[in-house]
């Protein structure tokens, strides 16, 4: 049984929940239980998942104290970051509090980030002497540009949400007492929408972040087919048809 992380689906979402006291620090435990509650929402039917933090903070970073410990997660962080991202729902993170180090990673993995305004966000790990060891500097720089990236994990500062949001990091800052019903309602929006091609999107989106746009276009043909095979086409093209253009026509199955 998990003791760090909860999962439950609310409808199609799934809220997936860190709740480990006192700040959500991070270990191999916590890591494999947050993959495997991603995983299991996929297999349970959801189609959006929502990561939110049931303690003060997001997550205030890594467990320092259990580095070298037997707790230590036996994967690579390649594998943590292909298992996390690898899902093919689309994924939002709702940032409060302290998002530091790991925390601000988890939150990078997700497919969007919704953060309250009094959050604190930062790659801190550089004030231990470290870098960011769950793709941090790759996913800021993929995010807001090599430049800004780069001044994010150099210094180690903790940002402001506004001032991330302006340089491409985080999607939306809203009210702290607004966080929930706004990542929710994005969450749910997603969720109505068509799985298959959400599923698509993120792939190319992945490619082409990480190969190039030619590597992207490379393979789209083929993953289109999959939206043209699926429920959602299917019944957004007859709703289309009974409806004519400018009408609103797809509520996801």
């Amino acid at each position: 049984m998990a003791e760090n992380i909860q999962l439950k689906l609310d409808g199609s979402v799934a809220v997936v929940t860190m709740a480990k006291p006192p700040h959500n620090l991070i270990n191999g435990n916590f890591l494999q239980e947050l993959i495997t509650a991603f995983e299991t929402a996929e297999t349970q039917g959801a189609r959006s998942i929502l990561l939110r933090s049931e303690m003060k903070h997001f997550s205030a970073g890594a467990d320092v104290d259990g580095f070298g410990s037997e707790d230590t997660l036996n994967m690579a962080a390649d594998e943590v970051l292909d298992r996390l991202e690898g899902i093919g729902l689309p994924t939002i993170a709702a940032v409060h509090g302290l998002a530091l180090g790991g925390g601000f990673e988890l939150a990078l993995a997700c497919d969007f980030i919704i953060a309250a305004k009094s959050a604190s966000l930062g790659l801190v790990e550089t004030s231990l002497g470290l870098a960011p060891l769950l793709g941090g500097v790759q996913r800021v720089v993929q995010r807001s540009g090599t430049a800004r990236g780069k001044e994010i994990a150099m210094f180690g500062r903790r940002h402001d949400p506004a001032t991330l949001a302006s340089w491409g990091v985080i999607n939306v800052v809203v009210e702290e007492e607004e966080l929930l019903a706004a990542s929710m309602s994005w969450a749910r929006q997603l969720a109505s929408g068509p799985t298959v091609a959400h599923r698509v999107i993120k792939k190319l989106a992945a490619v082409c972040a990480s190969d190039g746009v030619r590597s992207a276009d490379l393979i789209q043909d083929r993953l289109v087919q999959d939206i043209w095979d699926s429920e959602d086409a299917k019944n957004g093209l007859l709703a289309y048809a009974e409806s004519g253009p400018g009408t609103a026509i797809f509520e996801g199955r």
